[in-house]
C-alpha cells in the first residue's frame, strides 16, 4: 500500500460562506487520522471533496503511489478511485431490501465488471468482511431489519470488502454500543498498521486520542491544530473550539478527555 492523498488549500464555498477554509493536510500509508471539531465544523464537507464526491471550491486535491504522481483526484478513472479509496458516508440508508451478504459484497464492484460473476477473490474478501465485523450469523438477515449499530457494522463490512487503500469515513462508531465501537476503531486501526490509511471524522475524543496515531481539530472550516493526541488535545484547544473546560489525563495507553463545564 503506497498510496497518499494531499490537500492544498482547499476550500467550499456555500452561500458565500467559506466552510472549508484553506485546508492543507495529507493522509500517508501507515496512518490512523481523527478528524475531530463539534458540529458544524466542516468535517463532512472536507471527508467528501477529499473522497472526490463533491468539487472544490479552491486548491487541489490529489493522490500519488506507485503507479500515479500528483494526479488530481478528479482525473483518477472512477474505477481506480474506488479501487484506492473507499468512503463510509454518516447514517447512509440502503435502498433495497438486500441481505447482508448482498450489501457487504457491493464492495467489491470496483474490481470487476458489470453483470461478471463473483470471483474466488471477491468471495474470500466478503467472507473475511463478514467474520471480522462479527457479521457472518447475520449475513442472511434483511438490511432493513438491522437495528443502527448492525446496519453500521455491515457498512463497515462492505467498505473492508473491497479491499481499499484508504478508508474515509464519517462517523463510523456512532451508531455502535461500547464493545462495538472499541471493535470498530481496533478494525480501523489495524487497517493503517497493515500499511493502509484512516481518516475518520470521530466525536469520541478519548477513543480518539487511543487509537489514532495524529489528530486534525477543525474549527469553521480551518485546520487550528494538526499532530500526535497529545498535542491537539489541550485544554487551550479545546476551550477555543469546543468550548468546554476538561481534565486531561495521560496515561500508558493513552489520554482521557474527561469534560468539566462549560466556558461561556
Amino acid at each position: 500500500m503506497t498510496t497518499t492523498l494531499n490537500a492544498q488549500g482547499v476550500s467550499v464555498i456555500r452561500d458565500n460562506t467559506a466552510i472549508i477554509d484553506q485546508v492543507n493536510m495529507q493522509l500517508s500509508p501507515g496512518e490512523f487520522v481523527g478528524l475531530i471539531g463539534p458540529n458544524g465544523a466542516g468535517k463532512s464537507s472536507l471527508l467528501r471533496v477529499l473522497a472526490g464526491l463533491g468539487d472544490a471550491d479552491a486548491g487541489r486535491i490529489s493522490m500519488s503511489n506507485n503507479t500515479y504522481t500528483d494526479v488530481a483526484i478528479q482525473q483518477l478513472p472512477n474505477r481506480v478511485r474506488a479501487q484506492l479509496l473507499a468512503y463510509l458516508p454518516q447514517q447512509e440508508t440502503p435502498a433495497w431490501p438486500l441481505q447482508v451478504e448482498h450489501l457487504v459484497g457491493l464492495g467489491r464492484a470496483p474490481w470487476h465488471k458489470p453483470m461478471s460473476g463473483k470471483s474466488p477473490r471477491d468471495a474470500q474478501a466478503i467472507e473475511r468482511a463478514l467474520q471480522i465485523t462479527d457479521l457472518t450469523p447475520l449475513r442472511h438477515r434483511i438490511v432493513t431489519t438491522l437495528s443502527g449499530g448492525e446496519l453500521q457494522r455491515a457498512l463497515l463490512a462492505r467498505v473492508f470488502a473491497g479491499e481499499p487503500e484508504m478508508i474515509l469515513a464519517d462517523e463510523p462508531i456512532a451508531a455502535l454500543d461500547p464493545y462495538h465501537q472499541l471493535h470498530m476503531m481496533e478494525l480501523l486501526a489495524e487497517h493503517a498498521q497493515q500499511g493502509g490509511s484512516v481518516l475518520a471524522a470521530l466525536h469520541d475524543l478519548s477513543l480518539a486520542a487511543r487509537f489514532c496515531s495524529r489528530l486534525v481539530l477543525i474549527h469553521h472550516g480551518k485546520i487550528i491544530a494538526d499532530g500526535q493526541p497529545i498535542q491537539v488535545l489541550t485544554n487551550e484547544n479545546l476551550q477555543q473550539v469546543y468550548g468546554i473546560s476538561v481534565y486531561v489525563d495521560c496515561r500508558d495507553d493513552g489520554v482521557v478527555i474527561i469534560p468539566r463545564s462549560r466556558v461561556v
